[in-house]
């Protein structure tokens, strides 16, 4: 009698639904923002308008995990097959050298507080994306300014974002003023204000690149330069110098993977697929042969990063060429060494949406304070909260690639990707969860292509996690293979038999185990699949 294969593992939220549509289709995060991107669509506006529309709204509702002091990379394919990207992020301060850091006795950039900050490259990112837009952006973010002005309720994920981190939030007397109004952390339904916030957003719809000059440049400036950042204004300017950028590519299957270039990780997915291709298909859906070989790849990926990679060099390269790939598919079941040390951690917080029009146009797009609520510091009287992304991104290890530097961006962690195939567009998603970003989006793109899911069963699934990645806040953790709640019984027990330091994790909920957001399209019929991730607050709409 033949044994029964292993009952494939259950998807979380199963009563959540594939919703499908023949024209259009939006996924995000949060009820409100897949709502203001499906307003501007029905009323004419294109996927980049409505990614500019959701983008402000995500600023008020989602204020932990993004703002316009923050950072924002997107990738775009137009109606026509051409895809281009947009990489949003700053540099450190020019005099923030690593001795700067050391004679003040620190072995790390710090995580919080003026020292953690680069310049922000959300508004210049929205000033490239605006000019292909149909709308100007005091329309498209006039959704977002009313809610900061007149108020939005109060969610339980705002009120968990906000309660973990009480402490330094109330140090902080403009950030408590938003987040711990009357000095307490605010009930689930009661109105959040950002008012201040309202006003400067109605100043750079105007002019994106008043962010970079003038009074509101010389205000972040002064508020910075106090607070001991050793910033000269010349970097800050530099923060507008931002321009579109063609996608790097791979291959999986029989689609191009187009991904964000750096100092986006999106190299890092490329790297994986490259790995895996040909791979899974054949295997069970995460049973133990999968997730050890998703395992190894991101390893695999995390260590090449670490070695050689910054943002100024052309390592990556070299890491997908044909002949490296080849050489390490061999290793990729091998376990870690039990307590080897690997560089880094997935904490943080982050969010994102999914947009295709009516014409095909589609856009991906992820936005960024760093760690939930970034450096936890606000420029007084402007509403913005600062992102602390030369904290996590940068490292003060000597000679390292990615040692901090005065005009090298720091590592990034977003990433955002488009799967084109031989009729047109595949696939696009993305996944926020730091380090976790990189891994769950291969696993999503190998359940979408390698066993034929719809996108919601696709960013439902189970995740697996390598631990540590590669960000430069944890340094010497045990490296471990995280292994959610779900998962067959059999992939756990054939990981821990492997010499995998496995720990099994609940199912993680609300921003620890990212929102993973995909939209398919039928090669045949042109019918689109949306899905949202059910461990956040999202949904997805299409028509």
């Amino acid at each position: 009698m033949s044994t029964p294969p292993p009952a494939a593992p259950a998807a979380l939220g199963q009563q959540q639904q594939v919703v499908l549509g023949r024209s259009s289709a939006i996924a995000s995060s949060h009820s409100l923002i897949t709502t203001e991107g499906a307003r501007v669509l029905a009323a004419g506006g294109n996927a980049i308008d409505a990614t500019l529309a959701m983008a402000a709204v995500s600023w008020v509702v989602l204020p932990g995990q993004c703002g316009i002091g923050g950072d924002a990379f997107a990738i775009v394919r137009e109606p026509d097959g051409r895809v281009w990207t947009v990489g949003g992020s700053g540099y450190g301060p020019d005099g923030g050298t690593p001795d700067f850091y050391r004679e003040r006795g620190h072995s790390a950039i710090p995580l919080t507080g003026a020292l953690s900050v680069t310049v922000p490259g959300a508004p210049a990112a929205h000033a490239v994306l605006a000019r292909h837009a149909r709308w100007d952006l005091a329309r498209l973010w006039a959704g977002g300014i009313g809610l900061a002005r007149h108020g939005f309720a109060c969610t339980a994920k705002n009120r968990a974002d906000i309660t973990e981190r009480r402490a330094p939030l109330a140090a902080d007397p403009s950030t408590a003023a938003c987040f711990l109004p009357d000095g307490d952390v605010p009930a689930v339904g009661r109105l959040l204000h950002q008012r201040d916030l309202a006003t400067t957003l109605e100043v750079l719809a105007e002019d994106p690149m008043a962010f970079y000059r003038g009074e509101l440049a010389e205000r972040s400036l002064d508020f910075l330069t106090r607070g001991g950042a050793p910033f000269a204004g010349e970097e800050w300017q530099a923060g507008a110098l931002l321009t579109e950028q063609p996608a790097i590519t791979g291959r999986y299957g029989t689609l191009t993977v187009h991904q964000t270039p750096l100092p986006s990780a999106g190299w890092m997915v490329l790297h994986q697929a490259g790995l895996l291709d040909g791979s899974l298909g054949a295997l069970d859906l995460l049973g133990p042969e999968a997730c050890g070989l998703f395992a190894g790849a991101a390893r695999t990926a995390f260590d090449d990063r670490y070695a050689g990679v910054n943002a100024d060099n052309s390592v990556w390269r070299e890491l997908l060429s044909t002949d490296y790939l080849a050489r390490q598919r061999a290793d990729l079941a091998d376990p870690a060494r039990p307590g080897e040390s690997l560089h880094a951690s997935i904490d943080g917080d982050t969010t994102s949406t999914v947009v295709v029009d009516d014409e095909g146009r589609t856009v991906s797009f992820i936005h960024s304070l760093a760690f939930t609520f970034g450096a936890r510091i606000t420029v007084p009287g402007t509403g913005i909260v600062l992102n602390n992304r030369l904290g996590r991104g940068a490292y003060l290890v000597p000679d390292h690639p990615n040692e901090v530097a005065p005009r090298r961006k720091p590592l990034h962690t977003l990433n955002a990707w488009i799967a084109d195939g031989p009729q047109g567009l595949a696939h696009v998603g993305n996944c926020p969860g730091g380090d976790g970003q990189v891994q769950w989006n291969m696993q999503v793109l190998s359940h979408l292509v390698d066993h034929g899911l719809d996108p919601q069963h696709a960013v439902s699934l189970p995740r697996l996690t390598v631990f540590p990645g590669s960000d430069a806040d944890v340094i010497d953790r045990p490296s471990e293979v995280r292994l959610e709640e779900g998962l067959p019984a059999a992939t756990v027990d054939a990981l821990r038999a492997a010499g995998h330091l496995v720990r099994e994790i609940p199912v993680q909920r609300g921003g620890p185990g990212g929102s993973a957001l995909a939209i398919s399209r039928d090669p045949h019929t042109g019918v689109l699949s949306a899905g949202a991730d059910p461990r956040m607050e999202g949904t997805a709409v299409a028509w």
